[in-house]
């Protein structure tokens, strides 16, 4: 089997950890490794390379998530809007079946799920390709533990084989009633938006089913620019794709769908309460991650990056500290921060996009002061690593290096900078940090001026290709797309 690893979503249930441009699918939720992480791990060693589709905003968490774990996927897909998992999904069967096989048989895994009993996956993961081989659109259903009203449910028909039933009927989300009716008569399972099926069934499918869908990623996969695993779809095609999962565009439609019964410790971690319900409890059935204190609470989920937390005589809260944002509900309402997301993106703040701390391909940087007319961040850089050669319209710059060593390029100057030394950027000059060495570089940089937007920026060479068209040819990097 090829494994397809859907990537995308911004987890926003899941704020404020979850962020737009750092989703719950890198983070590690459950254990040291992040969710993407593990879903590539907890495959059978048969499977053949991946195929990742990400967002094209999230290509450089990708390679650094995929280099930790050593694995070099077969491609990862960038898309250039998020388009729903049926898009998704045909664009790694268009792959699939250019590689050479026209039997291809895919298993399509949403990145941010967890499953704590691997030896019943991999064996409901055999049944479920069987089928497929036989013409199937296999999807699993999950075995209700409780009646749940986040998730989907499928109604269960005839008994194909022992663990393999016909879909009788998909359900939308239930209310609390509803989910415990189906819940008590055993007929219903909770769609899982995991998927085996051979890739050219489903293309089969889908352009009988959703014919737009299927034209266009298809003439967006003819148009992609490729170099060595990534693959970029045309933007000005993909844009008129429609917006649609697999269940909608296929599941629901097709006679061919059945579903193989799992019982596997499956959560799709959608909101904090379900993480509290997969984490280990102390003693007063509190789940606590970071610096807490807790005294007379109970059933609480409490989790800080940095500051010390403590909770007095209180239940069943979600309590979740970062650098810049602190969100307290109630475990019964967490499904409820959807909301708080869109009215921060309402109100035009940021805090919905992106942490205080941001990733770059380079490493990252913290605004630790902020004033009207000047801003104080701390930079890191990995080694190796640097930034492009750029220049800012309305700022000036001072670099303090606090460890490591800096190769720094101001105007026609190229100079080393070592810890405790210092240097100045003025305003409109062309510059460059790069670490040169093999531990990280650190430093503190101090800007003024009368505008600090990350948007005064002019890139003229970018090793990671994030150069803007309109900058003079003269000083742009040769080559290419980047990664």
């Amino acid at each position: 089997m090829i494994p397809v690893i859907l990537s995308g979503g911004s987890g926003s249930r899941l704020w404020p950890l979850s962020r737009q441009r750092h989703p719950k699918q890198f983070l590690p939720l459950v254990g040291e490794e992040s969710m993407f992480q593990q879903t590539l791990t907890r495959l059978p060693g048969y499977c053949a390379d991946p195929i990742v589709v990400s967002n094209e905003d999230h290509r450089f968490i990708v390679t650094e998530q995929l280099e930790k774990i050593a694995l070099t996927p077969s491609s990862v897909i960038l898309e250039p809007f998020g388009r729903n998992t049926a898009p998704a999904l045909a664009l790694a069967a268009l792959h699939a079946l250019e590689t050479g096989d026209e039997e291809a048989v895919l298993l399509v895994l949403p990145a941010d799920h967890y499953i704590s009993d691997l030896a019943e996956f991999h064996q409901a993961l055999e049944v479920a390709r069987q089928s497929a081989e036989q013409g199937n659109l296999v999807l699993f259903g999950i075995q209700p533990s409780s009646p749940e009203t986040g998730y989907g449910y499928l109604k269960k028909g005839s008994t194909v084989r022992a663990t393999v039933f016909e879909v009788d009927e998909f359900v939308e989300k239930p209310d609390l009633e509803t989910a415990m009716q189906y819940l008590a008569s055993g007929d219903y399972l909770w769609n899982s938006g995991m998927f085996v099926m051979r890739a050219r069934r489903y293309l089969e499918e889908l352009s009988v089913h959703f014919e737009d869908i299927y034209h266009t990623c298809k003439l967006g996969y003819e148009h992609r620019q490729c170099e060595g695993v990534f693959m970029r779809i045309a933007a000005n095609i993909f844009e008129h794709c429609p917006d649609d999962s697999i269940d909608y565009a296929v599941m629901e439609k097709t006679n061919a769908a059945v579903s193989v019964s799992l019982a596997a410790g499956w959560s799709d971690l959608g909101s904090w309460s379900s993480l509290w319900d997969n984490e280990t409890k102390d003693e007063q059935n509190n789940v606590v991650r970071g610096d807490v204190i807790s005294q007379d609470s109970k059933g609480c989920y409490v989790r800080s990056d940095e500051r010390l937390v403590a909770l007095v005589g209180v239940e069943d809260l979600v309590v979740v500290d970062t650098d810049d944002a602190v969100l307290v509900a109630h475990k019964d309402k967490v499904q409820n921060v959807k909301g708080i997301v869109a009215h921060l993106k309402k109100h035009g703040r940021t805090e919905h996009d992106s942490h205080r701390e941001v990733r770059r391909p380079w490493g990252s940087y913290d605004t630790v002061d902020l004033g009207s007319r000047f801003q104080v961040k701390n930079i890191k850089v990995k080694p190796g690593a640097s930034l492009s050669l750029q220049k800012h319209h309305h700022r000036a710059e001072h670099w303090v290096v606090v460890s490591g060593t800096a190769e720094v390029t101001c105007g026609e100057k190229v100079f080393l900078l070592s810890e405790n030394q210092s240097t100045y950027i003025p305003v409109g000059e062309v510059h460059r940090l790069k670490n040169p060495g093999t531990i990280p570089l650190e430093i503190i940089e101090i800007q003024s001026g009368s505008y600090l937007g990350e948007d005064d920026i002019v890139r003229f060479e970018d090793i990671y290709g994030r150069v803007d068209d309109k900058v003079e040819p003269a000083r742009r990097v040769a080559g290419g797309l980047s990664v």
